[in-house]
């Protein structure tokens, strides 16, 4: 099999299938990330790097079977712009004849989820020799609207899946692939009909590691600093400055990036006599595309670096994120809108600014007294990600939070692979 992979990253779309026991002939892979090409060729050295996506020529390559990629999101995502794919005079590109000419024209375009229609560029050029290609398609949840614009152009409805339930991660995304469908209605619309994973319970505290370097923590003034940066929102009515989530929660996703002190890790947990913290049983937010270092933080309650920690899922990892910044949520117990330390976390995003998140809590004063914040370790991140330990890593940890907030949840990826017949 000759797999084609278009914003390749790390290198996702090949970790699944070795995980599967599946070796691909010739893998082909489109990236301009020289760190993420560099993860790549130290795992995969017999990789055949393109460069960037708008160069591909297929007629130079050999047959593709199946074209795997997770076009660039941000303006689809509910947490960017949602401007969908536009050029900068405003015009929306609703097809890839019209993308075509606008490209001939050397229009350009609002950020860089229009790369969309090269995916789907690549996609026809195959289809002209091998009309049975297998194909798959990673992007976020969006709104209806471009939603059905990706759908009727790759021919198909994609299924919503949320990592959570392989993961301690909640990531939410839409999957579209041939690799097994069915018709429905009276038109006979196609859907991708891969079925949802089984639960498998895996939450917040699966993931943590027990002996973390202090490096990791923030340091009191920091921890002050941002309590008193979330009251000040608060009380201008502009959201908070930091997402607390209650640490029985899951996490949510990691982000791809972002600056300001909104959405953070965080586990809290509430001494209550003799005892240093509760033990919770969530999962974690979801990571994001530039979460930096001081991205996806992690609150533990008592003064000791190796107070009990949460059980809990987490929010999705981000790829960029600023210092003490990105959009991963913080776990805490106090008002009634925020997640429990037994539930999963938030997902990793893939850009974040600066503006605050509405849905959180502050901490009262004398919370500060128990708490300790750190970051997710990159090592955490990978857990999040499902990123086998095999995986080898020789980059920054900040190309590390980067690369894992870009890239693909591995055991979504191999659930979804493993309905292939070769």
């Amino acid at each position: 099999m000759n797999v084609l992979s278009l914003f390749d990253g790390m290198s996702c779309g090949r970790i699944a299938p070795k995980e599967l026991g599946i070796t691909p002939n010739i893998y082909y892979a489109s990236e301009i990330d020289k760190h993420a090409i560099a993860q790549t060729q130290l795992n995969f050295p017999d990789t055949v790097q393109l460069g960037s996506v708008t160069d591909v020529d297929v007629s130079k390559l050999e047959p593709i079977d199946l074209l795997i990629g997770g076009s660039p999101c941000q303006s689809f995502s509910f947490a960017g712009r949602r401007n969908g794919m536009t050029t900068t005079e405003h015009e929306e590109v609703l097809t890839l004849e019209r993308y075509l000419e606008l490209k001939e024209q050397s229009f350009e375009f609002e950020g860089q989820s229009y790369l969309f229609w090269e995916y789907m560029r690549i996609l026809t050029d195959i289809r002209k020799y091998n009309p049975n290609v297998l194909f798959f398609l990673e992007n976020v949840e969006m709104g209806k609207k471009w939603e059905s614009v990706l759908s009727h152009a790759i021919g198909l409805y994609g299924v919503h899946i949320n990592s959570a339930l392989v993961s301690a991660q909640n990531r939410k995304r839409i999957y579209w692939t041939n690799i097994r469908t069915r018709k429905e209605g009276l038109f006979g619309e196609i859907y991708t009909d891969i079925p949802q994973p089984e639960d498998r319970g895996l939450l917040l505290k699966d993931i943590l590691e027990q002996e973390v370097d202090e490096k990791y923590y923030l340091s009191d003034k920091a921890v002050s600093a941002l309590i008193a940066h979330r009251e000040r929102n608060k009380e201008n009515g502009n959201g908070f400055g930091a997402v607390f989530h209650e640490p029985q929660e899951k996490m949510g996703a990691l982000n791809v990036g972002g600056k300001g002190m909104y959405d953070l890790v965080s586990i809290y947990q509430r001494p209550r006599g003799f005892n240093a913290g509760a033990e919770y049983t969530d999962k974690s937010p979801t990571l994001s595309t530039r979460s930096w270092e001081q991205n996806n933080l992690l609150c533990i309650s008592s003064n000791q670096k190796h107070a009990t920690i949460s059980e809990n899922k987490s929010t999705p990892l981000v790829a960029a994120g600023g210092m003490g910044g990105g959009h991963v949520p913080m776990v805490s117990y106090i008002e009634k809108n925020i997640r429990h330390a037994d539930e999963k976390a938030h997902a990793m995003l893939a850009t974040m600014h600066k503006g605050v998140q509405a849905n959180g809590t502050t901490l009262i004063a004398n919370e500060r007294d128990f708490m300790r914040i750190r970051r997710l370790t990159p090592t955490e991140c990978a857990r999040l990600q499902t990123i086998p330990e095999w995986y080898k890593w020789e980059c920054s940890e900040t190309q590390q939070y980067k690369m894992l907030g870009n890239g693909w949840n591995i055991e979504t990826i191999k659930h979804i692979f493993s309905f292939m017949s070769l």
